[in-house]
């Protein structure tokens, strides 16, 4: 299978959150595949060294840089880093995310807050702080991952899919409040992407069954969903702003 090919991508700086494993090192090959200038952050240090080790033969390679999201201040210094030796972002990918399984009754209101910071306030505080150099430049795109989890009612995720669902309602704000500025912000809704984090959770016969639910048979990919961001990304999608986008094979 041919992959489509933006030029409107090259030489592009692209920041990807989480971008050392699972959909998010998808994303950080996708972008550099198309000449985009990648500089990804995750906190797995092993992860994304072996990434950045195995496309280190791409011109321009993608750059690793250590930062813990669920750090406000320490995302902000590390992307003002980010801008003062590359300049002004062209696209963000939200992507860090954590779907750890919880119970109900369980729940504290300290897990309450570490879920919150791992799936929803980081995404808000990196678009805060890409967003001055797009809108100087009249132009930006801000990729927001969603999940179909609460769309579903899946079990034991009550915190995660309220944080999920909540960026749906984060990327229709601020799609409002930077489209003045030509900045695009949209939400992509992966479905079960088959990770090494994702196989944890289920068996053969799970996964089984997720197939079953889908309209399509396949199972889906990192690549699957980058995709669908490379096309969100780029000039082809100049007037694309504000909603979600689902690539879930028909599961919903």
């Amino acid at each position: 299978m041919s992959n489509a090919i933006y030029p409107s991508l090259k030489g592009k700086l692209v920041v990807v959150t989480g971008g050392g494993s699972g959909i998010g090192a998808g994303f950080t090959e996708g972008f550099a595949r198309q000449g985009a200038r990648v500089v990804f952050l995750d906190i797995a240090e092993e992860e994304s060294v072996a990434l950045e080790r195995s496309l280190s033969d791409l011109s321009p390679a993608p750059v690793f840089h250590r930062c813990d999201l669920t750090d406000v201040e320490a995302l902000k210094t590390c992307l003002a880093q980010v801008i003062a030796e590359h300049g002004a972002v062209d696209v963000l990918v939200n992507n860090a995310a954590n779907d750890d399984r919880h119970a109900l009754a369980e729940v504290t209101p300290d897990y309450w807050d570490d879920r919150v910071n791992v799936n929803l306030r980081h995404l808000f505080f990196a678009a805060q702080a890409v967003a001055p150099g797009m809108r100087a430049r009249g132009a930006g795109v801000i990729l927001n991952l969603g999940s179909i989890s609460w769309h579903l009612g899946l079990p034991d995720l009550s915190l995660y899919e309220t944080a999920k669902a909540g960026i749906e309602g984060m990327t229709r704000a601020l799609a409002r409040e930077l489209g003045g500025d030509g900045v695009r912000v949209v939400c992509i809704v992966p479905g079960n992407v088959q990770t090494p984090r994702q196989m944890q959770w289920y068996s053969p016969e799970g996964e089984a069954e997720i197939v079953a639910a889908q309209c399509l048979k396949g199972r889906l990919q990192p690549s699957d969903v980058a995709a669908l961001g490379l096309f969100l990304a780029s000039d082809d999608a100049r007037l694309i702003t504000g909603h979600e986008y689902f690539v879930d094979a028909g599961w919903r």
